[in-house]
């Protein structure tokens, strides 16, 4: 585990630099600090380095008290323990492998249960997907993805302790219909045929049947299956319903959905930018629910405080804040220069966004 963010205490002293491999020890160290998650480099990108050492951008001390003094921490964050991910990941793997199963639902709930879990512990309100990834298998993490972000969304949009429950089994299980999919039409890497994308547009109907008769399985956690890919204009499929015939569960699940499959990486496609997601999914008003839309952008964090970003005037700048009303537009400070960029209000900072 190759860190992709320095670890910097409150005076700005480099604890761990970026681009070190993590040894047991200095994760014991980091634990007992009551550091809970980390960023860690992934894919093929190498470690910026200097003279053969990992390099952080260097921040001035006078740049750094500026940051610390108008730092402001982002609301409480899912988090999951890497116990947390084994468990569900193991647990993601037995559902789609034993959809006849007798303990099928039981299983669903008890991952369902350590999710709610993970948010309750520190009154989460928002979700930073980067801290989510349970396993390298695109359908397991995506159906984690899609199950925290519905259960963040439907906390803020005033959903009880029950439903939130609820929507994350539905959203778990939201994908089990590819489990009947042929694996030649499922893995294909190129562009679908057809044919081969009306059999793919079956998975919907297919998890719903899976789901149906077993036992503390609901109606409403169903109908999250079989609508998330209903569309509220009526062109979504596999009813080809609107509006007011799709589910609450369902309108919910689609936005999260999109999302993930928009930032994730698949053999025939690039993962696009959070930022271009997002964009993408405003784009989508007439096709979404407005309501779970709103609860989305209010609950996701792109830009975690702390991290580093490129701005589009050239500049490095570390951000100090997020704006839940401009999740594309935290206030950052400008690291060379220390000047502070309040993206979401400041008219002179209206043309720089971040790359």
């Amino acid at each position: 585990m190759i860190l992709d963010q320095a670890i910097i205490d409150k005076l700005g002293r480099t604890l761990i630099a970026r681009g070190v491999a993590l040894e047991e020890y200095q994760i014991e160290a980091l634990q007992s600090m009551g550091v809970t998650g980390v960023y860690i480099l992934e894919g093929k990108e190498e470690p910026r380095k200097e003279n053969g050492k990992s390099k952080e951008p260097e921040i001035p001390k006078k740049v750094q008290k500026t940051i610390e003094k108008i730092k402001v921490e982002d609301k409480a964050k899912v988090r999951l323990s890497e116990s947390v991910k084994k468990r569900v990941s193991e647990g993601m793997r037995y559902l789609y492998s034993n959809t006849e199963s007798v303990h099928f639902a039981d299983a669903a709930d008890s991952i369902a249960d350590d999710l709610m879990q993970s948010i309750e512990e520190n009154d989460a309100i928002a979700v930073d997907i980067g801290m989510l990834k349970v396993s390298d298998e695109y359908t397991f993490k995506h159906s984690v993805d899609v199950a925290t972000i519905s259960m963040v969304i439907a906390k803020k949009y005033g959903m009880n302790d029950r439903q939130i429950h609820e929507i994350g089994i539905s959203g778990l299980l939201h994908d089990v219909g590819k489990s009947k999919i042929p694996n030649e039409v499922l893995n294909k890497a190129g562009k679908l045929t057809d044919r081969e994308f009306e059999i793919m547009r079956q998975h919907p109907v297919l998890g719903y049947h899976i789901l149906q008769g077993k036992h503390n399985i609901s109606k409403d956690v169903m109908l999250g299956v079989l609508q998330h890919h209903e569309k509220i204009d009526g062109t979504g499929y596999p009813l080809g319903i609107s509006e007011e015939k799709i589910s609450p569960y369902a309108k919910i699940i689609s936005v999260a959905d999109i999302y993930d499959a928009l930032v994730t990486e698949r053999p025939y496609k690039d993962a696009m930018t959070q930022r271009d997601a997002v964009e993408r999914l405003m784009a989508m008003t007439n096709e979404l629910d407005i309501t779970a839309m709103r609860s989305f952008m209010s609950s996701v964090i792109l830009y975690p405080v702390g991290c580093t970003v490129q701005l589009s005037n050239g500049e490095a700048a570390k951000v100090v804040e997020n704006n839940a009303n401009y999740l594309l537009r935290p206030k950052v400070v400008g690291i060379r220069t220390g000047r502070i960029y309040n993206l979401a209000e400041d008219i002179n900072c209206a043309n720089i966004v971040i790359r």
